[in-house]
């Protein structure tokens, strides 16, 4: 029954599309959606959190793959257009519409909250004028566009130049740009949690009140702000380079899976050597935190390839193919129904915290029945975008 299940699905993909690509976006937004809804925030098993600060958890890898996999996109999409002979306008126009639809997407989702349990809860004053402005879609927006002008303006080499340059200049502008402290003394150099040049630009582009970090001392900043989105569009290129790299001819699918490895490995070797000196950071996307990450994506793509594409085990991958073709729907999806599951009252709590208070903790104790509430919340979304994806609705932006 369930290989029959999936080959319904698989048989709807287009023959010359690597299916390795789908179930890795739709591995690492099912990833997302499962680690930032368990049933209580107090009973987290460790790898489902980020990591405190320096360092790293599987955690910490979904977001930059997101950004990766995107760079594959926009590298496969630019080569296509470019044959076509698309005139540059026309690809800048639909990427900046494609990017302020993520960035709009993003805020609504910052402001879509209303606590009814409140009775002198002011929407007005406590979100919209609050708003976070800084977020994970707001980021791909902006990554999104920017690479792309890069990736149409530039070959491979120029492509390579702005990633070094980048991650290297990022790297400069974090140990040696002086900034001041709220006491008139200059440092520079800080890489502390609120105490760095990113937590400073944030500070004062955005703003304690509208940042995700308000209370960070002595400076307010956000994990997707201002400063640290320059490495995330180095994480972006890397993928531009994987992409180019499966788009090759000269190749065979198996060796463009061993290169793929191989790159990985070597990346995250130089991650740990580079963080001998600049320590891994998902918050402030450090240039180590990017190798890092680019090699573990590098990895289980190659990983993938080998088992979907070229042995052809697809049995077990149906459900993230429909996750990752529809992957900006699930995201929201998922994000909407959270936060009605919030908002809503029941009992003098929230619905969410009723069913893993009333059924999920007693069945299950405190970390596996919040473990148990994501997967449920999980299965919830799958069935709902199971249903889009038989009736093929596709959300694009």
């Amino acid at each position: 029954m369930f290989r029959q299940y999936t080959q319904s699905i698989l048989t709807g993909m287009p023959a010359n599309r690597l299916l390795a690509l789908d179930v890795f976006r739709g591995l690492t937004i099912t990833a997302m959606v499962l680690v930032n809804n368990p049933g209580s925030w107090s009973h987290v098993y460790a790898p489902l959190l980020h990591a405190n600060w320096h360092g790293w958890t599987p955690t910490d890898l979904i977001f930059p793959f997101f950004v990766f996999i995107m760079g594959v996109s926009i590298a496969i999409v630019t080569q296509r257009l470019q044959a076509q002979g698309t005139r540059f306008a026309e690809v800048f126009s639909a990427s900046l519409i494609r990017s302020l639809k993520l960035i709009g997407l993003g805020l609504f989702l910052a402001l879509f909250f209303y606590n009814f349990r409140a009775a002198d809860y002011s929407w007005i004053d406590q979100r919209l004028l609050q708003i976070r402005l800084p977020g994970v879609l707001q980021r791909l927006g902006v990554v999104f566009l920017l690479t792309t002008i890069i990736v149409y303006h530039w070959r491979l080499k120029g492509q390579l130049v702005w990633m070094l340059s980048l991650l290297i200049g990022y790297w400069l502008l974090l140990v040696f740009v002086p900034y001041p402290l709220p006491d008139g003394n200059m440092t520079q150099g800080m890489l502390a949690h609120g105490n760095s040049l990113v937590a400073y630009v944030d500070a004062q582009v955005f703003g304690a009140e509208h940042v995700y970090y308000r209370q960070a001392t002595p400076y307010p900043f956000d994990p997707e702000g201002l400063l640290s989105t320059l490495p995330a569009m180095a994480s972006a290129l890397s993928g531009v380079m994987c992409g180019r790299a499966l788009l090759a001819t000269q190749w065979t699918l198996q060796q463009k899976a061993m290169r793929l490895l191989g790159v990985g490995l070597v990346l995250i070797a130089l991650a740990y050597v580079w963080d001998l000196s600049l320590p891994i950071n998902k918050a402030l996307w450090t240039s180590s935190y990017v190798l890092l990450t680019t090699g573990m994506a590098c990895v289980l793509l190659a990983a993938l390839l080998w088992m979907l594409d070229i042995q052809g085990w697809t049995q077990w991958s149906a459900p993230f193919v429909v996750f990752g073709v529809n992957a900006i729907a699930f995201y929201m999806f998922s994000a909407i129904l959270a936060r009605l599951l919030m908002m809503l009252p029941v009992a003098d709590t929230s619905v969410s915290n009723w069913l893993y208070q009333s059924l999920f903790q007693p069945l299950f104790g405190d970390k596996p029945g919040s473990l148990a509430y994501a997967m449920c919340f999980c299965a919830l979304c799958y069935v709902a975008m199971h249903i889009l994806y038989q009736r093929r609705i596709f959300l694009k932006v």
